[in-house]
């Protein structure tokens, strides 16, 4: 037996329509052959008064219809007009189509959000669903601090938000355990050593870590090893204590990670690229010399400030420019170890091999200036096969109160993430995380992340998921002693609720926001946008506490009405829609959604 497709979402719904219209014009018009319908969209309008939705079908299609836009706006309208679901449409500017529904649509959204429950809003798998989304990635020399804590969590959501969207998604961990900054982690760890076997070691010198945090590894060390490494050369003892430090470093990140319930797929060794005997970034070089992009040369001088990795010599050098990028960039260094960047092509050659041709990288805020040379190194790897991109998660300025928060002595000169989690919890620190755009700077203020209040984002969110389950309560004390509490029975005891009763405006709007999920959710994962998520859950709960607020002051919109059960039935399937909606966005956030705030 063959199972049914999903019906279409309300926003899809329309959308196949005007499609199917563009579609028969062309037909009747001779339009060229293979024109793609895929620019032609259905959006909410910006504003509300312009009607429910708006479609720019006439603007983008005008030049293969060899008409102007205004009068293949108006051909689509005519047909619009005569759709039942459709109740006006409006033609506006050089060619904007406006349409408003029949009110009996949003009842009918109401419907869909009962009828699929916790799927409402998830997506068919596309044809090419498989994603590696590399994020955090931090060097293993210490603990996550603040910064560390925005790309983690903004990875993790986008890797939820694209699993709802239908996506088979990799969440991957590249270790930076190769290069300088381990043999810096692990002269430090040595420092520590010395001090857990009774020796002063004063004041931790310049350019070493200082922190706290390697006292432990240094104690580690002195009970597995005794004195033994202080009678070896550096040469001995370090690979010995830097392989140390490493993995405890290592446990002590994914402790911090799990404090917010973030767990990576694959944890990849840049080491495990050259060592073990299988050499992959001298392989990848070798694959990238073959193909012509890697040539002998001298670069030229850095125009207006230093340029990373120059030296004035013949070096190895990628051809970069050849696919977007400012420079040609240099792979091996007059030492004849590999650059970073070296490294790095070999990462993301690996990715392609093992499948993944829709790769997501989550840089911080240092490294916008990398975008380029890897998404130029990507396209030379794959032979244009696979795409790149990367999301630049900026920095976090942490207030208490408005003012900059302390370091802490643990670990010398930051804030550490397991700090910030133990305070306010694991739910504000995501949240709030996400509660902007990844590309601007944050303001994360400790006390106002836990004010009760409509101030605090997270709050007001999650007290409108608490607020639905109390109206549950109340309404089987007053009302439907029958409402059941398990929320599947619930749903099935609502689907029958007459929710066209539902026509006052304040409604209508909250309905037309549940129905808008489903296209948030497929935008969002388009443009690997969660914190989109995050300002729909606001809005959606303001709108929800408003409308309480409402019943409050007239009487007849109270969502419990004790002498009209199907009224109030019809109210409840609203609050259950509001419920489950709320509850679906916070766990692609991450973020708990609780029955009762406490």
């Amino acid at each position: 037996m063959v199972d049914k497709p999903a019906p279409l979402h309300l926003f899809a719904d329309v959308l196949a329509r005007v499609h199917a219209i563009c579609a028969a014009l062309a037909a009747e018009g001779n339009w060229p052959a293979g024109i793609d319908f895929a620019r032609v969209v259905v959006e909410p309008p910006r504003d509300s008064g312009h009607g429910d939705m708006a479609t720019n079908a006439a603007m983008v299609l005008a030049k293969e219809a060899k008409r102007k836009p205004r009068e293949l706006a108006e051909a689509i309208a005519a047909r619009l007009r005569a759709d039942q679901l459709i109740a006006a449409v409006d033609v506006a500017g050089p060619g904007f189509i406006n349409l408003t529904l029949q009110p009996s649509a949003w009842a009918e959204a109401l419907r869909t959000v009962l009828r699929e429950g916790d799927k409402y809003g998830r997506l068919v798998s596309p044809a090419s669903a498989k994603v590696n989304v590399e994020y955090v990635s931090a060097n293993p020399t210490g603990p996550m601090h603040v910064g560390h804590c925005r790309g983690a969590v903004f990875g993790d959501a986008l890797c939820s938000l694209l699993q709802f969207a239908g996506h088979d998604v990799t969440r991957e961990y590249y270790i930076n355990d190769a290069g300088a900054q381990v043999d810096v982690l692990a002269r430090s760890a040595y420092l520590r050593y010395l001090e857990a076997l009774g020796e002063e070691i004063g004041t931790i010198p310049e350019g070493l870590y200082p922190g706290d945090y390697l006292k432990p590894v240094g104690q580690a060390l002195a009970a597995e090893h005794g004195d033994a490494l202080r009678a070896m050369p550096e040469t001995r003892w370090l690979p010995i204590v830097r392989a140390k430090a490493i993995a405890m470093m290592m446990d002590e990140i994914k402790g911090d990670l799990a404090a917010l319930n973030i767990k990576h797929d694959v944890f990849f060794s840049e080491r495990s690229l050259i060592e073990g005997g299988n050499n992959k970034v001298a392989e990848t070089i070798d694959f990238l010399r073959a193909r012509g992009d890697i040539y002998e040369g001298r670069l030229p001088p850095p125009k207006g400030g230093p340029l990373e990795d120059y030296e004035d010599r013949i070096q190895t050098l990628f051809r970069a420019t050849a696919y977007g990028d400012d420079v040609d960039r240099p792979l091996i260094k007059s030492d004849g170890s590999y650059t970073y960047f070296a490294s790095d092509i070999a990462n993301h050659k690996n990715k392609f091999d093992r499948g993944f041709a829709d790769l997501i990288d989550v840089f911080g805020a240092d490294h916008g200036g990398y975008i380029k040379r890897m998404q130029a190194a990507v396209k030379a790897v794959t032979a244009g096969q696979a795409t790149l991109d990367v999301k630049v998660v900026q920095l976090v300025r942490l207030l208490r109160k408005g003012e900059p928060v302390k370091m802490s002595k643990r670990s010398g000169d930051f804030v550490t993430l397991r700090e910030v989690v133990d305070e306010v919890g694991k739910d504000a620190v995501r949240f709030m995380m996400l509660y902007r755009k990844n590309d601007a700077v944050l303001d994360f203020d400790l006390a106002k992340v836990i004010d009760e209040s409509k101030e605090n984002p997270v709050y007001y969110v999650q007290y409108g998921h608490a607020r639905g389950h109390s109206i549950f309560r109340n309404a089987r004390e007053e009302v439907l002693a029958d409402l059941p509490q398990d929320g599947a029975a619930r749903l099935a005891y609502l689907a029958a609720a007459p929710v066209e009763r539902l026509t006052d405006p304040a409604e209508l709007d909250l309905l037309k926001r549940l129905a808008l999920y489903p296209r948030l959710i497929e935008s969002a994962a388009a443009g690997h946008e969660p914190h989109r998520i995050a300002f729909y859950l606001y809005d959606l709960a303001s709108e929800f506490h408003a409308l309480w607020t409402k019943g409050r002051d007239m009487p007849y919109l109270r969502f419990i009405i004790n002498n009209d059960a199907a009224m109030t039935k019809a109210r409840l399937a609203m609050v259950q829609a509001v419920v489950l909606v709320l509850a679906s966005g916070l766990a692609i956030l991450g973020v708990q959604a609780p029955d009762e705030m406490r």
